[in-house]
């Protein structure tokens, strides 16, 4: 291993053990009494209820939350949505300003119930604070994930706030990412009747089926091929 790559797994390592999480009024929480908790209420409301997890996220935040949203209920059987498809993004950013691209869904298609996860690495992003705004406004559970400064605007307005103390993006945004893994992981390892946090999940509808590279391909050999 280069001796790059060792400190900056090491540094990165070490930031995962000094994650914070804070309540509305920001006193601290446990982090595992906070995620037994609040995956509780996933699976209450969005599963076996008839609310739903909502991501917003901008740049890297909004590939996590696409990336969640799809693992989320393929994997994990909860209801989650998002906004990022290019034209409901791009119509709202002009029809309502950007700062309001995520809110303005949100006014619509909130129920009160609903589980709000809010990512923004400097917790400064005035869209995901608007968001985050209008989930409360709607009677909605909200969660925030954030970094930068402590006293980021974001990071006072989740009802489980978890707080990654670092100001570099790499290492925001990869914490951010293992975090809301981490509560889909914990959900199918604790908390789903035959489920594995290995998420292989699908193979039993494609046991037998053949697939075949047409003449002109050239597949190379990687192995077994895993869902998910």
């Amino acid at each position: 291993m280069s001796e790059h790559f060792a400190t900056y797994a090491g540094e990165f390592g070490s930031l995962l053990t000094r994650l914070a999480v804070t309540d509305a009024v920001g006193s601290a929480l446990d982090i595992d009494r906070a995620v037994e908790e609040m995956t509780d209420l996933m699976i209450e409301r969005a599963r076996k209820g008839p609310n739903k997890i909502m991501f917003v996220g901008n740049g890297g935040s909004a590939g996590i939350a696409s990336h969640q949203v799809f693992d989320y209920w393929k994997n994990g059987k909860l209801r989650s949505i998002c906004w990022n498809d290019g034209a409901t993004l791009t119509g709202s950013a002009n029809d309502f300003g950007y700062a309001n691209v995520f809110s303005r869904p949100i006014s619509v298609f909130a129920q009160p119930g609903d589980i709000l996860i809010a990512i923004s690495s400097s917790g400064q992003s005035t869209n995901i604070v608007n968001a985050a705004i209008a989930a409360r406004k709607a009677k909605c559970t909200v969660v925030t994930m954030t970094g930068f400064s402590e006293t980021n605007a974001l990071r006072r307005l989740g009802d489980w706030n978890f707080y990654v103390p670092s100001s570099a993006y790499g290492y925001v945004e990869v914490a951010h990412l293992a975090i809301s893994h981490s509560f889909l992981d914990h959900i199918l390892s604790k908390k789903t009747e035959d489920a594995s946090a290995k998420r292989i999940v699908g193979l039993e509808d494609t046991k037998d089926v053949q697939l075949s590279a047409s003449p002109d391909e050239k597949t190379p050999d990687r192995g077994q091929t895993v869902v998910g």
